[in-house]
């Protein structure tokens, strides 16, 4: 019989309750009082995770970084222990522990540490399941958890109510006592304000153009916030923010993602500059949208409206594309394609522009009735929702400039015309004829798609 060896990678998670929740990548479990951790780890990133209990609780977790080793090296050894005062999942980092331990993992290898992954022949979608975590952190590097977490040497922490400061006063049923250790665990995401994609000093046209497209104010994020300055730095936050609403339920995480997807989507220029960073977003999002029920009970419900913001999104994105050259767009516009499908067959979404607006309807008793479905005009921003730019002249601007919302300006003629005596005494006036215009500033700007 074959000696199982016991220098492969393994992480220990120590004085876990009996029957904790404990987790690692896509795989969750509860554990028993001989569980010490897991082994085989492969080369790469993986998160931990746990809570005192199996049932819905605040989940601690973190990440760790498996380098590939020498042919004469240690294989790497993790140490996590559960602190019960704390409520938290420490990294052991003293010396002599760590010798302890690595000189005794004989002695609990069989027994007490799980394999990270049954072989092939014994589980089918082991492999499968592997190259799907693989592909859900292909951008997460070291740098990237640094600046999201803090700057540590493989124990990346964060808990599920970790938030970043744009997310605390948001998240339900948030306490004093958890912001106060939420300042020493804070979030750091790239920060995105949609409510200003323009340049500064920006006015007119120029600003009503990065309204309707996004692409400034992401080549802005690139440029100034990412840290070397490489798009798929923005993808792989959106990974990480992922997995941490999928393994963590965490609300601040689950925020960002959405500000990604809404950034990104509603680029038009940037899929012409970044090709990559579209195919891999679109390829991401439909691999992350068939994970969505790893947990019970799913984390969105795409097929009622908790997935009406992604539709929209992604049907918008869609009619962007078709404003560009086809021949820049091939490959987003493939990506694409795929993740309808997708879309199509799981939840019955389509993402074409034309919709059935009218038609009729056969009642059970055989009656017809004729249905008309409105409010995709302002949806789909077209017709008189449709966005115009539109060049003012100076007198333009001054009258804008001097007008206020609703006021009246009463114009007063003053030739005075005599007036035939008459029955009706709305007839018998003085010849002076008031004429009011009433100026509405919001159905002006709304034609404008001035919206910002």
């Amino acid at each position: 019989m074959e000696m199982e060896t016991t220098d492969t990678p393994c992480v220990l998670l120590l004085n876990l309750s009996a029957a904790a929740l404990a987790g690692i990548d896509l795989l969750s479990f509860t554990t028993t009082p001989r569980f010490k951790g897991i082994k085989n780890l492969p080369p790469g990133y993986h998160f931990i995770f746990t809570s005192s209990t199996s049932s819905l609780s605040v989940r601690h977790g973190a990440w760790l970084h498996v380098k590939s080793t020498k042919a004469n090296e240690p294989a790497p050894l993790f140490i996590k222990k559960w602190n019960p005062s704390t409520e938290a999942l420490e990294a052991e980092t003293a010396p002599a522990e760590l010798l302890h331990w690595r000189a005794n993992l004989g002695s609990i290898w069989r027994e007490g540490l799980s394999p990270y992954r049954q072989s092939a022949a014994q589980d089918p979608g082991a492999t499968e399941e592997k190259n799907d975590w693989d592909r859900l952190t292909s951008e997460i590097s070291e740098s990237l958890l640094s600046a999201i977490t803090g700057p540590t040497i493989d124990h990346w922490t964060l808990t599920s109510a970790s938030s970043a400061k744009v997310d605390e006063e948001k998240i339900p049923g948030l306490t004093q006592t958890a912001t106060e250790i939420l300042e020493e665990k804070e979030l750091t995401f790239v920060p995105i304000d949609l409510k200003r994609t323009w340049r500064p000093g920006a006015t007119g046209r120029e600003r009503t153009e990065a309204v309707l497209d996004h692409t400034w104010a992401l080549n802005d994020l690139i440029e100034n916030h990412c840290r070397d300055k490489v798009a798929l730095e923005i993808l792989g936050e959106m990974q990480f923010c992922f997995l941490m609403v999928l393994s963590l339920n965490n609300y601040s995480c689950l925020e960002q993602w959405k500000r990604i997807l809404n950034l990104l989507l509603t680029c038009k220029s940037a899929v012409v500059q970044h090709p990559s960073l579209y195919v891999k977003l679109l390829s991401t999002l439909r691999l992350q949208l068939q994970h969505c029920n790893d947990v019970e009970g799913g984390l969105f419900d795409l097929s009622d409206e908790s997935g009406s913001l992604l539709k929209a999104l992604l049907h918008k994105f869609k009619l962007g594309l078709t404003e560009l050259p086809k021949d820049s767009t091939k490959t987003v516009t493939e990506e694409l394609f795929e993740l309808e499908n997708y879309l199509r067959g799981e939840h019955g979404w389509r993402l074409d522009s034309d919709f059935v607006r009218k038609g009729m309807m056969e009642m059970e008793d055989g009656e017809k009735i004729e249905l008309q479905v409105s409010g995709y005009e302002e949806e789909d921003e077209s017709g008189e929702y449709a966005p115009v730019v539109v060049d003012l002249s100076p007198e333009d601007v001054a009258a804008f400039a001097g007008a206020t919302p609703f006021r009246k300006i009463t114009i007063q003629d003053r030739e005075r015309k005599e007036v035939e005596d008459s029955d009706d005494e709305s007839d018998a006036s003085e010849g002076r004829e008031d004429y009011e215009v009433e100026l509405e500033d919001d159905a002006e700007v709304e034609e404008m798609d001035m919206r910002y």
